[in-house]
């Protein structure tokens, strides 16, 4: 079990980062926001290791070789985004909203690639796939709503900053995946 946590809380950072970031956009954000956004994620970090086992090896290498690629692209284009709604006039904002369908997908796909190239290789160890899943999707849940919640802290303490600071940070967390 322990094996399983330290996986989950690994897997769920990118996603618990960039729920500080959205909590930080997020003007007026309430817990109810927390908890879309968080289980959002939740759910793509629970639910792409089980597609990943099924797919299984076959196709692995093909997609580790691109998925940090995908993560950073998406990231980066999100991040830029908001940078560039920071510089506009207020009556010209097109703010992305973090808490839109179509923005969450594309932020949980990008944070959970890496839990589908988890789901390969948890047919070849010696622990129960279902279970870990499930582990994995709580704990993402969980520190995601606590993250989206800090940011939201965050994000009234830097006022006007927030787009640009939200935006460096999903780049950074794209960058990140695209060194590692």
């Amino acid at each position: 079990m322990i094996s399983i946590l330290i996986i989950a809380v690994s897997l769920a950072l990118d996603a618990f980062s960039v729920s500080v970031a959205g909590g930080i956009k997020t003007q007026k954000a309430t817990t109810h926001d927390a908890l879309k956004v968080a289980a959002f994620f939740g759910v793509f970090q629970g639910v792409m290791p089980l597609i990943g086992w099924m797919v299984g090896l076959g196709f692995s290498s093909v997609i580790a070789d691109y998925s940090n690629w995908v993560a950073f692209i998406l990231l980066s284009l999100i991040g830029l985004k908001m940078i560039q709604e920071a510089f506009k006039d207020v009556s010209e904002k097109e703010s992305i909203n973090i808490l839109s369908t179509k923005t969450l997908i594309a932020l949980s796909v990008a944070t959970s690639i890496d839990a589908l190239i988890v789901g390969f290789t948890l047919a070849y160890v010696d622990l129960p796939l279902l279970v870990s899943a499930l582990v994995i999707g709580v704990v993402t849940f969980v520190l995601c709503v606590a993250g989206f919640l800090f940011g939201k802290r965050l994000g009234s303490f830097f006022e006007g900053k927030v787009e640009i600071i939200g935006g460096i940070a999903l780049i950074g967390i794209g960058i990140k995946l695209l060194l590692t």
